[in-house]
């Protein structure tokens, strides 16, 4: 890959703080999140030693949105000035969303024992494995031309550096995505850089 791919995942939300599975579900971001979105400005930044020629784009879920219009305005650029993409959106948990894991453990352990045996391939009750997630996503990142900035979710961004750093699918599915830092993906390999 000749390109460089600055990734981010949204700022936090009371959900993620509640350690609930938001998925597709529509959360904003609480006030770290904003913080952590502008931090993420600063990294993209230093990074990029001008952001000016990079192009943006979102998940169209608020938190990622929000997320993306902060870091636009942190760096000078017009806020809603990006492009929003369908298929960045987090991975469906389907009837999980909206529950921690710990409940999960206790109202649905035969499904989670199921997941824990195999997580990148496993379909949560009504929603999609990382597989499915894997084929819109990498579907949507082949449309990108040059050097971008990519705010999405913590799902997409696992798949993406499975797909694009070689990190193995069951070390992946398993990272712990930081938020308000920036993925840098290139030539094969990514680095994590925080403000």
């Amino acid at each position: 890959m000749m390109r460089r791919i600055f990734l981010v995942r949204h700022g936090e939300t009371d959900w993620n703080l509640a350690g609930r599975l938001q998925g597709t579900h529509d959360i904003p971001l609480n006030d770290l999140g904003r913080e952590q979105a502008a931090d993420a400005a600063r990294v993209v930044e230093r990074l990029s030693r001008g952001a000016r020629g990079l192009d943006f784009v979102a998940s169209p879920l608020s938190r990622a949105s929000q997320t993306m219009a902060i870091l636009r305005g942190e760096l000078g650029l017009p806020p809603d000035g990006f492009r929003r993409d369908p298929r960045l959106r987090e991975i469906s948990f389907g009837r999980w969303e909206g529950s921690t894991w710990p409940e999960l453990r206790r109202r649905d352990p035969a499904n989670l024992a199921a997941r824990d045996a195999d997580p990148w391939n496993y379909t949560p009750p009504g929603g999609e494995n990382y597989v499915d997630l894997s084929t819109r996503v990498l579907a949507a990142i082949a449309e990108l031309t040059g050097d971008s900035v990519v705010v999405t979710h913590g799902g997409v961004v696992r798949a993406m550096l499975h797909a694009f750093a070689g990190m193995p699918a069951a070390e992946a599915v398993e990272l712990p995505v930081r938020q308000g830092a920036v993925y840098l993906i290139e030539n094969g390999a990514f680095e994590l850089a925080v403000a």
